[in-house]
């Protein structure tokens, strides 16, 4: 598995939470979303997508529900509440704190004052 597989693997579990916060979505359209809202920087294929549905399904944080669309089922998937909210700020505080880390680490020019070697 390649680096930016790794990072995505890591934080897919994030973007589809984000995602569904703001409504149901069904896995094609999340997929989609996540490719367009990325500027084509993230795209997630079906091998990726649906184990790491299914994994927030076995947390219960998201769960889903099959409708007739046309003459096709259609399973869409949605946030549990409170569950998936609080799963979804955990998760994000998370991606922030080590997202900042990262940022300082890269950013570091020896001025910094960590205290290490004190």
């Amino acid at each position: 598995m390649g680096i930016s597989e790794n990072l995505k693997k890591g934080t897919s579990e994030l973007l589809i939470l984000y995602l569904l916060e703001t409504g149901d979505m069904y896995g094609y359209q999340i997929a989609h979303e996540l490719k367009v809202r990325s500027g084509e920087k993230f795209v997630m294929p079906e091998g990726s997508l649906y184990p790491t549905l299914y994994r927030l399904i076995e947390k219960g944080v998201i769960a889903d529900r099959v409708e007739i669309v046309g003459k096709r089922l259609r399973k869409y998937y949605h946030l549990v509440e409170p569950e998936g909210t609080e799963y979804l700020k955990t998760i994000r505080a998370e991606y922030d704190k080590i997202s900042q880390g990262i940022q300082m680490v890269l950013s570091y020019n020896g001025d910094n004052s960590t205290g290490a070697d004190e």
